[in-house]
């Protein structure tokens, strides 16, 4: 992977055998969103992307008593494609296109930012009034260069939606991208993969063949090419060594990522182009508060990070 040839002496500590084949372990680090913390994995100072991927938040598992109410204010995206995930709970999407959708687990909510959207994520009051769980991965994917100012898209897939198969007797679900002889329906705009899998103890699954690779452990711990990995951490792939198979050491849940690499992005707050002047238009627009509203939910906003 071109991203990683530079870094690969400094952050491989395993034996020279893995080496050749491990490119980086990636530990999270937390970020307080207001009250809720979320893992993050990507971009960090070893590695900026994986694929077309940009950014990878695990949110939870997390707990919300009654009353504790969960919520992200109205907030601008430019140029990426938004990806939301849940293993567990409900999350209320609304955005500046009019969309008012209920995120749950399975399902895949993909929104477009191109030129730019405004959104939020809330809970029903519903919701709120109950203990509740809530779980899942918050991704970003760049777009190709000439798709960067697009015109900015919703959709929602629900899970009945996402293919489904069994290898090796390990359960995956295809949620992005073609794998295992099976092909999403989510909207791809260049090479690009995410898969879902859960082991049981002593299963094997190889994984697809892509140009970069990584295994996020969303739970449990498994076997790669004599590496051992535990729950919340990251394997990335040199990809140019042959096939990878990982085993599971106990019942582990994975999010396989890979596709072709864009290119650098700059990425300042929620504003992600190849070109600089873009995100410092975007923020004297978000400033000025010319960026559209949220129907429903224009009352707040999270102000431009200074």
């Amino acid at each position: 992977m071109s991203n990683l040839s530079n870094q690969t002496e400094l952050s491989c500590q395993f034996e020279n055998a893995a080496c050749d084949a491990i490119e980086l372990v990636i530990k999270p680090h937390e970020k307080d969103l207001g009250g809720f913390c979320v893992r993050r994995l990507l971009p960090n100072a070893l590695l900026k992307s994986v694929g077309p991927w940009i950014f990878f938040d695990h949110m939870g598992p997390a707990t919300f008593a009654a009353g504790d109410e969960f919520k992200v204010r109205p907030h601008p995206h430019i140029g990426i494609a938004t990806v939301t995930y849940l293993f567990e709970g409900e999350i209320v999407h609304r955005d500046s296109l009019g969309s008012h959708q209920t995120i749950e687990p399975g399902a895949i909510n993909l929104m477009v930012t191109g030129s730019g959207v405004v959104h939020s994520e809330r809970q029903t009051p519903e919701q709120q009034a109950q203990q509740r769980e809530l779980h899942g991965l918050q991704l970003w994917l760049a777009l190709p260069e000439q798709n960067q100012d697009i015109s900015p898209e919703f959709h929602h897939y629900a899970a009945s939606d996402i293919p489904s198969t069994k290898v090796n007797g390990v359960r995956v679900r295809v949620l992005m991208g073609e794998a295992y002889a099976r092909t999403s329906p989510v909207k791809t705009f260049s090479d690009t993969l995410y898969v879902e899998a859960t082991l049981s103890t002593g299963q094997e699954l190889e994984l697809p063949v892509s140009d970069e690779l990584a295994v996020y452990v969303v739970s449990g711990s498994l076997l790669a090419r004599h590496t051992e990995m535990k729950t919340q951490s990251m394997l990335v792939f040199n990809t140019q060594n042959g096939a990878v198979t990982v085993k599971a050491l106990e019942t582990t849940q994975i999010a396989i990522l890979g596709g072709q690499g864009l290119g650098p992005r700059h990425i300042e707050w929620n504003f992600v182009s190849t070109d600089p002047a873009k995100i410092e238009q975007a923020k004297r627009d978000w400033k000025a508060e010319r960026f559209a509203k949220v129907p429903g939910d224009d009352s707040e906003f999270i102000p431009l990070p200074e």
